[in-house]
């Protein structure tokens, strides 16, 4: 019999000792809010992409104090039962990073584990790219960092990092939620941060590595990413987003030749609440207005942005005279098109692009072009970086990843890495000017070389989630042969396209294959079809449609290729209209368009 919503009250009163948290419950109780302590206390937040990540307040469900040690002191288990010793923390600068920092730190602690703390007694705020850095440096078992990346100001997370400096990926995900169910009661000294910390201090079992890291994070782009000397005619305004990016930017940005960085003032520092903008997402074109008013005033045709973590990257050039914001695909493009120019053709055969599935296939037209291998992976870099280091393995060089929504991945990190992605943008741009051109003409060449790819990404908000299974069940998945009246493993046709291509992810079908199996992972417990569609006239479409782990939504990412830009436009925002006509039926499942982009 599961308790009352009392007694789960009592229950997180009884463990948890931050005053602000035990008062939002206590008064909660009091004025008998049941339905927000239902929301609150019945289910737990669990341990999913990556690790952790949600709204910030009291209760099992949230992010705070008591669910941060929690989780702590079950992955401080799982790690030391798999042989780990040491692990590296970090944390940005939203509200409360530091003091969960701490907890985290606190628990490793208690169990025994070395701690390579990319901060200090004070408080340090870092990039996240320096964590995954920081794990392969000192060879730790793991990585922590607390951050919610470009979340609204309300969220925080906890991103876990496996020895391998990658993101965590199944079955240890789900092993560590397991692991942290039966450890949910605070050990002795888990609340007593300073204590910890000053025993660990006595025994040399922590080590505050912030200014170390900074520097060797430093001298790996002058190293591996610095190859050139920034002409002084390149001239470009910066926004880290109100986050934590502007001193290492700055300090790389030295480095190439540029003393004096121009930024957006009010946007420099980091801000937890992110008071300019309305979403600290760089992908969201209202997050650079006050970069290109600066730029505007300052006569510059260039702006680039990191997000408030500083592992995305997003980048906007002056296109006759009207700003245009370059998408996570076509710097995806740009960035593999200059990287594979700077390797010798016999090296081709060894080397490796890659992007997650609802990424733009351009990067693939081109590597089948120029005979270099290129292979897609499921959504997150979690995927992307877990299959880089496999190629490595076997010995095949992988240059750059990248994923749509603005990630971008550079050796020898096995992450995304807003800072080098911006280095790099840098130098490239610079070589176009010498080269007289520009990134618009670069991706005009790259369209005549290999298609014109268009994409038409958005999402759907999913008032009621029962409709999910209603749409991918019933609308699409029970579609039967109109002249044989029996099931088929899926359609043959949307609108006027066929369907020559198909691969559903949750009940493990794939058209493509020879025993039909995928060759991506199946999960039964999410939404995942990808299709390729094509036209009388030559038109190749390759969606994606999934539910999100995450937030009650299910995205769709649509990209089609035609002979010309307007065409493959056209295209893709047609094939969004016959998806929501033909399969979402928002008529009668609720389903909200949030945009189309």
């Amino acid at each position: 019999m599961s308790p009352s919503i009392k007694e789960l009250a009592h229950q997180w009163l009884s463990i948890d000792r931050n005053p602000s948290t035990r008062s939002e419950i206590v008064k909660l109780l009091e004025n008998e809010k049941f339905k927000v302590l239902e929301e609150r206390l019945r289910r737990r937040i669990t341990f999913g992409t990556a690790g952790l990540r949600g709204r910030m307040g009291a209760g099992f469900s949230l992010m705070n104090d008591l669910t941060i040690i929690q989780a702590s002191q079950g992955l401080a288990n799982y790690m030391s039962k798999a042989g780990g010793k040491s692990i590296v923390i970090g944390h940005d600068h939203r509200h409360n990073s530091k003091q969960f920092a701490e907890y985290t730190a606190t628990a490793f602690i208690l169990k025994g584990f070395s701690v390579y703390y990319v901060s200090n007694r004070e408080g340090g705020d870092i990039p996240t790219p320096f964590v995954p850095f920081a794990v392969d440096y000192y060879k730790s078992f793991g990585g922590i960092m607390i951050t919610a990346s470009h979340n609204p100001s309300a969220d925080n997370g906890y991103k876990v990092y496996w020895k391998n400096g990658c993101q965590i990926i199944p079955p240890h995900d789900r092993r560590i939620q397991d692991e942290i169910l039966v450890n949910t009661h605070p050990i002795e000294g888990a609340w007593n941060f300073k204590a910890a910390f000053d025993h660990a201090e006595s025994i040399s079992c922590i080590h505050y590595c912030m200014e170390e890291v900074f520097s060797l994070y430093l001298q790996r782009l002058t190293t591996q990413v610095i190859t050139t000397q920034i002409s002084p005619r390149i001239r470009f305004v910066y926004t880290p987003l109100h986050g934590v990016g502007l001193k290492i930017v700055t300090a790389a940005c030295r480095k190439m030749g540029i003393d004096s960085l121009i930024s957006v003032e009010e946007q420099s520092q980091p801000d937890p609440d992110f008071g300019t903008v309305e979403f600290p997402n760089p992908e969201e074109a209202s997050a650079l207005d006050m970069a290109k008013a600066k730029a505007n005033a300052e006569g510059i045709d260039l702006l680039l942005a990191n997000d408030p973590d500083a592992d995305r990257f997003s980048a906007a050039v002056k296109d006759n005279g009207n700003w245009r914001q370059l998408t996570g695909n076509e710097l995806g493009y740009l960035f593999a098109e200059y990287i594979i120019s700077q390797i010798p053709r016999e090296r081709y055969s060894s080397t490796y692009l890659l992007n997650s599935t609802v990424s733009s296939q351009m990067i693939s037209s081109m590597a089948a072009t120029l005979g270099v291998n290129y292979i897609d992976t499921l959504t997150g870099f979690k995927w992307i970086g877990n299959k880089a280091i496999e190629l490595e393995k076997s010995g095949y060089n992988v240059p750059f990843a990248f994923e749509e929504a603005i990630g971008f991945m550079l050796p020898p990190i096995h992450d995304k890495d807003g800072i080098s992605a911006l280095v790099l943008f840098l130098q490239m741009y610079d070589h176009w000017i010498k080269s007289g051109t520009s990134a618009v003409l670069k991706l005009e060449e790259g369209f005549k070389k290999y298609g014109y790819f268009k994409e038409c990404n958005g999402y759907y908000r999913v008032p009621n989630l029962s409709s999910i299974k209603t749409i991918f069940n019933e609308n699409i998945r029970r579609l039967r042969d109109a002249d044989t009246n029996l099931e088929k493993p899926y359609p043959d046709k949307l609108g006027r396209f066929t369907i020559s291509a198909w691969r559903d992810l949750t009940t493990g079908y794939d058209s493509s294959t020879k025993d039909h199996l995928p060759l991506l992972p199946v999960d039964r417990t999410t939404q995942m079809i990808t299709a390729v569609l094509r036209s009388d006239d030559e038109d190749t479409v390759r969606f994606t449609v999934r539910s999100s782990g995450t937030e009650p939504k299910l995205k769709v990412y649509i990209e089609s290729c035609s002979n010309t830009e307007k065409k493959a436009s056209q295209v893709s925002h047609e094939v969004w209209k016959l998806l929501e006509s033909e399969w979402f039926k928002t008529e009668t499942t609720g389903l909200v368009s949030s945009f189309v982009a």
